[in-house]
């Protein structure tokens, strides 16, 4: 393994993912105590949602191309731009101006996430090596991390807007990203992830049915998270539980953090006994369907007001659990999938998919809150948990080779990772 590129590109993304975090709960809050309606705060995101879409498309291509160390140095640098110019929106701006305005620099912001995304993870398959279920084990750590400091993300964000305003927390987490950028155009290798061909730019769209199905999983699986988690929820424990900014950041955070924590313990949690080797397929399948089950019980809780404090934070927290083990089974599904020389194109055109999903439950937050509240949020996440559980029985069995002899190898060693 080439441990200097690996600690280069992880700190990259734990740098990015603290402000991406923050950024989402300054803008949340900062805009809800404004008086925008839930439908308008879920506006403010679609545009980030959207160019994820189309970064993640072509982003892969681009990364393939230049290598990835650049995109993820130019996925930095767009955060900072973001950053910076959410500064000059004014409270006396009309509200259409201001969702204009917010959406157009959470565009920048989109773009920024789904280039410094793509070119962590794809980076993974270039420097974990082969054997011994590196591939998993380095996945595993990298997202799990990155969705706990994501956690942490989101808590910082509820404090800072607190302690020092919207404006200042914007700076100074501009400030923080643009010291990561110098650090890594000076010590970041120049070729990681660069194909030895150049694929034609229809190549985009054009994937294994693997590929194809398993983003088809991902879109409802992410979708099904952002229908509660996006608007609703924040809105909900505000407008119904009347709980504080910093309480909502900090139930937030811990979620996300206990979500992150778990999908970095996943190999270890997921391993067969008696010397079995894991088989990622069924337990794909499995847990997407355990997370099916637990959607519906949440649901019927909250609508039937059946202790709905409880059934909102502890359903949530095992919703989570499920949650994260249905994500990191995903995310080394898809680089086993992936052919070496193809990776960027491929994780980029599922993480197009990832992106597409929560542009759609970010929309449905927003309007399933408005139409029916929590309950019928749940229920869209519910509905969608089944799409994707269904989507998984057609995933195909994981082909012999370098990208997968790690995972179908007879050896137990494999699960030790």
């Amino acid at each position: 393994m080439k441990t200097k590129n690996y600690t280069l590109v992880t700190a990259g993304y734990w740098s990015f993912t603290l402000t991406d975090g923050a950024l989402r709960m300054l803008v949340l809050l900062h805009f809800h105590d404004l008086g925008y309606s839930p439908v308008s705060i879920a506006f403010l995101f679609l545009a980030y949602e959207f160019m994820g879409i189309v970064t993640n498309l072509l982003g892969g291509s681009v990364g393939s191309r230049t290598g990835l160390n650049r995109t993820l140095v130019a996925g930095l640098g767009l955060q900072i731009v973001a950053l910076v110019a959410l500064v000059f929106q004014q409270r006396t701006w009309h509200e259409w101006v201001s969702i204009v305005f917010v959406m157009s620099a959470q565009a920048l912001s989109g773009v920024a996430k789904d280039l410094t995304k793509m070119s962590s993870k794809s980076a993974m398959k270039a420097v974990a090596g082969t054997g011994d279920g590196a591939l998993f084990r380095l996945v595993a750590i990298l997202t799990g991390s990155k969705n706990a400091l994501k956690g942490v993300g989101f808590f910082l964000g509820a404090a800072l807007l607190a302690w020092i305003g919207y404006d200042a927390s914007l700076i100074s987490m501009a400030a923080m990203l643009a010291v990561t950028v110098v650090a890594l155009l000076v010590l970041l290798d120049e070729d990681i992830g660069r194909s030895k061909k150049k694929a034609p730019l229809r190549s985009i769209l054009s994937k294994s049915s693997a590929v194809n199905r398993l983003s088809a999983a991902r879109f409802f699986l992410f979708g099904s998270r952002d229908i509660w988690f996006v608007v609703a929820l924040p809105v909900f424990l505000d407008e119904r539980l009347h709980w504080s900014y910093q309480g909502i950041g900090a139930f937030l955070a811990i979620w996300v953090i206990g979500y992150g924590i778990i999908q970095s313990f996943a190999p270890r949690i997921l391993r067969r006994r008696n010397g079995l080797v894991l088989d990622e397929i069924h337990a794909a399948r499995r847990w997407a369907l355990i997370l099916a089950a637990i959607s519906a019980v949440i649901a019927l809780a909250v609508g039937f007001e059946i202790g709905t404090s409880f059934a909102v934070v502890g359903g949530l927290v095992v919703f989570g659990a499920a949650f994260a083990l249905n994500s990191s089974l995903h995310s080394f599904l898809i680089l086993a999938y992936s052919d070496d020389d193809t990776v960027a194109l491929d994780v980029g055109f599922y993480y197009s998919a990832n992106a597409a999903g929560r542009l759609v439950g970010t929309l449905l937050s927003g309007v399933l809150y408005l139409w029916g509240g929590l309950p019928v949020a749940l229920w869209g996440s519910a509905a969608f948990v089944a799409l994707a559980w269904l989507l998984t029985l057609r995933l195909p069995a994981i082909d012999a080779g370098p990208a997968s002899s790690e995972v179908v190898a007879e050896s137990p060693q494999t699960l030790r990772a």
